[in-house]
């Protein structure tokens, strides 16, 4: 339990309408260790794999061939041959290269218990909703040790390095105490929504729920630091409206400054006018986005809102160096919101995601120095540039808008 008189008490009806939403509350004795390249997240998740005993839990929407994503993969072949239990979940859409190519035969065979998360397909797309997908990132060791934030199993070295937007730029965190047996409990939730291969007998409530913590090294986890965090997972099949119900109060909340990073930000009327009554009120908002997106549609349809974004005093920010990829949010140093939730109406509404709320100030100080170097790394967008735009480029952030809640 948190002992609210210890972090800022004025948090606390935050964190109630998050638990009454979803229903897990925050957990302190945490500690977060923020990495911000992907080559050390890789490397930091190898090292852990290396070390795992008795299971390795990895969750994707992308996984992709190449680079140090292929050494993750042998470090799972590893660990399976050590008798480790190794179980991978990876989107049926965003990982569709990769559920055809030969690193998934290799672990396979290896023993690894790989599922493809909500099958999609031109047939199956005449009887189940393929545009709903398992955007999260996550990974648990042991039950003891966990990852999540905005990075896929990718090397941002090898992938899409046609799409003229340069590397992704991505941040996790390495999670030890209490938290990660939630994390751990959303991940085993998704594996047996896809498969029933662990021969769960639906004996009784009490009997399957002690035989998959065994299985999932599901267990109370000890402190391991003094961060209080919460879980957020969201997505069709939780309440449906909560991280975006949670992200209003959020903008609402701040008093001070609030700073987002998001690599897709097509905001809804709701957030978009939360958004501009912060600034107007007087709160320091500061939107960084990356200047080039891989996504067209996302680049108009974003493009469109700025004009009354600026003129309602928020700040945005175009990074200039890569695809900002990282999703994180820090409101007044007090708290933060971090994991792999963009912008935007499918993230909102259509995709599973997973994010953390943290209650504390030292974590968010950080985060927001890692803000403010991509702050530094991006130029200002000015209105004058805007007033520029070409009769054509407004025709196109308009018709963008209309399809917005699917981009």
């Amino acid at each position: 339990m948190v002992d609210w008189s210890k972090v800022t008490p004025r948090l606390q009806p935050i964190h109630q309408q998050a638990d009454n939403l979803i229903g897990i509350p925050a957990m302190d004795g945490n500690h977060l260790e923020l990495i911000e390249e992907p080559e050390k997240i890789m490397r930091a998740i190898i090292k852990d794999i290396d070390g795992a005993e008795s299971t390795c839990h990895l969750q994707f929407y992308i996984w992709c061939e190449g680079g140090t994503a292929d050494e993750v993969v042998a470090a799972v072949i590893r660990a399976a041959k050590r008798g480790v239990t190794c179980r991978i979940l990876i989107d049926s859409i965003g990982s569709q290269k990769f559920l055809k190519g030969k690193k998934i035969k290799e672990l396979r065979a290896a023993g690894v218990k790989i599922e493809e998360e909500l099958p999609a397909g031109f047939i199956k797309a005449f009887f189940v909703r393929i545009d709903i997908r398992n955007h999260r990132k996550v990974v648990i060791i042991d039950g003891k040790i966990a990852y999540t934030g905005s990075q896929n199993m990718v090397d941002p070295t090898y992938f899409k390095q046609d799409s003229g937007v340069g590397q992704w730029i991505d941040t996790m965190v390495r999670i030890k105490g209490p938290i990660v047996e939630a994390l751990a409990g959303t991940f085993i939730s998704d594996w047996f929504l896809e498969t029933n291969n662990e021969r769960v007998r639906f004996r009784s409530l009490e009997k399957d729920l002690k035989h998959i913590r065994s299985i999932a090294d599901i267990y109370h986890q000890p402190m391991a630091g003094d961060v209080p965090v919460q879980l957020v997972p969201s997505g069709p099949g939780f309440s449906p409206d909560a991280i975006h119900s949670l992200l209003l109060t959020t903008i609402y909340y701040s008093q001070k400054t609030i700073t987002l990073t998001t690599p897709y930000f097509v905001p809804g009327e709701s957030i978009l006018t939360a958004l501009m009554s912060a600034a107007q009120r007087g709160v320091d908002v500061c939107v960084i986005i990356p200047e080039k997106n891989d996504s067209r549609l996302a680049h108009y349809a974003s493009h469109a809102r700025f004009e009354k974004l600026i003129q309602s005093g928020v700040t945005i920010k175009l990074f200039k160096d890569g695809l900002l990829h990282s999703k994180s949010i820090t409101v007044d140093d007090e708290f933060s919101l971090f994991g792999s939730v963009n912008i935007d109406m499918r993230s909102f509404w259509l995709n599973f995601e997973a994010t953390l709320f943290i209650y504390n100030q030292s974590f968010t100080r950080k985060l927001r120095d890692m803000q403010a170097s991509y702050e530094i790394q991006s130029r200002t967008l000015k209105l004058e540039e805007l007033a520029r735009r070409s009769s054509l480029t407004r025709f196109l952030e308009n018709s963008a808008l209309i399809i917005g809640p699917l981009l």
